[in-house]
């Protein structure tokens, strides 16, 4: 090859090649200059996407909480309404009793038995009193036996 090799060659002007190591090299660092901007350019292009992601995650975030507290709200409101129209219905049909209803027959009940339960524990107290009644006759028993006991031995021991 020589230097000054003709490599295209057109009606309008003549194209020769003539490179040499200086022209190579120069020729590299603007191909490297030129890579670098366009890496540099794509790596913002990266950043600023991933800004945005991140952007748009947190706002789905705070989206999917304000939905989940709506719809337990929601639910709570839907809850409430049919406990009351369950109520109204069970008090109008009278097929169940209802809370006011068995409350009612608590309060009776407990009126009614109040005497029942005072003299239960009247009647306790009379049986723990004999109870401890009982435990004395019952030790001095124990008592009278071991002192037989003991005056049995010495009797016995003497004799012999």
């Amino acid at each position: 090859m020589t230097p000054n090799k003709q490599i295209k060659e057109t009606p309008m002007a003549t194209t020769t090649s003539k490179w040499t190591i200086e022209t190579y090299v120069i020729h590299n660092e603007a191909l490297r200059e030129v890579e670098e901007k366009f890496q540099t350019e794509r790596d913002r292009r990266y950043t600023e996407v991933n800004v945005e992601k991140e952007k748009a995650l947190k706002i789905k975030e705070t989206a999917d909480l304000t939905a989940l507290e709506l719809a337990r709200e929601s639910q709570v409101y839907k809850d409430e309404r049919n406990d009351a129209m369950r109520e109204q219905s069970l008090k109008e049909t009278g097929i169940y009793a209802t809370h006011s209803d068995i409350a009612d027959v608590l309060k009776k009940m407990e009126t009614s038995l109040k005497p029942l339960l005072e003299f239960v524990n009247a009647q306790q107290g009379q049986d723990h009193g004999s109870d401890i009644t009982m435990g004395k006759v019952y030790s001095a028993i124990a008592a009278g036996v071991g002192i037989a006991g003991v005056v049995f031995l010495v009797i016995n021991f003497l004799f012999k």
